[in-house]
């Protein structure tokens, strides 16, 4: 397993889509595990493979509490089945180091996709794992976090991010 670099906005990567996954390879389960290591790492509650700049349809989520056990869940080739309600929360991404955003979206989601072993499951979740799901479904699409704000704080987050960038650039290294 290997800890692996999370693309930041603005990289252009971040708007590409994911290619579904034909088949479930040995290279694949390590990519996962390499999500997995790289989000507890970060440290975040999921991650999406087009975050590390590998274009497929897969994410990982992991929503246990501090000192709870791991809850790690495994999103292959997932598809949206259904939505319901309306729930705002404070988000955050690893892909946008520091931010913090009220974003709203369903409160409730019904999900299908594949496990590490390609077996199909349904999932219906509500709270911070079905905000997850959504947040990390959206990676998978080229959607970003800021794409959900209004223009006003879209264009604050694009300015922090971009002053971010400029400073990383230019520290010593």
């Amino acid at each position: 397993m290997a800890i692996r670099t999370i693309l930041h906005y603005p990289d252009p990567r971040l708007r590409e889509r994911g290619k579904k996954v034909a088949e479930l390879t040995a290279e694949l389960r390590r990519l996962i595990d390499d999500m997995a290591e790289t989000m507890y790492a970060a440290p975040g509650v999921g991650l999406a493979a087009t975050q590390i700049g590998e274009m497929w349809q897969l994410f990982v989520v992991d929503c246990a509490a501090e000192g709870e056990a791991s809850d790690l869940r495994v999103f292959i080739n997932p598809e949206i089945l259904s939505t319901e309600g309306v729930a705002t929360l404070d988000e955050g991404c690893l892909s946008f180091p520091g931010a913090r955003e009220e974003i709203e979206r369903a409160a409730k989601v019904r999900v299908k996709a594949q496990d590490r072993d390609g077996r199909w499951f349904e999932l219906e979740a509500e709270g911070l794992l079905a905000t997850a799901i959504q947040h990390e479904y959206d990676h998978l699409h080229g959607v970003l976090m800021i794409d959900r704000l209004g223009p006003l704080k879209k264009r604050l987050l694009h300015r922090k991010m971009l002053k971010r960038c400029d400073a990383s650039a230019s520290a010593p290294g």
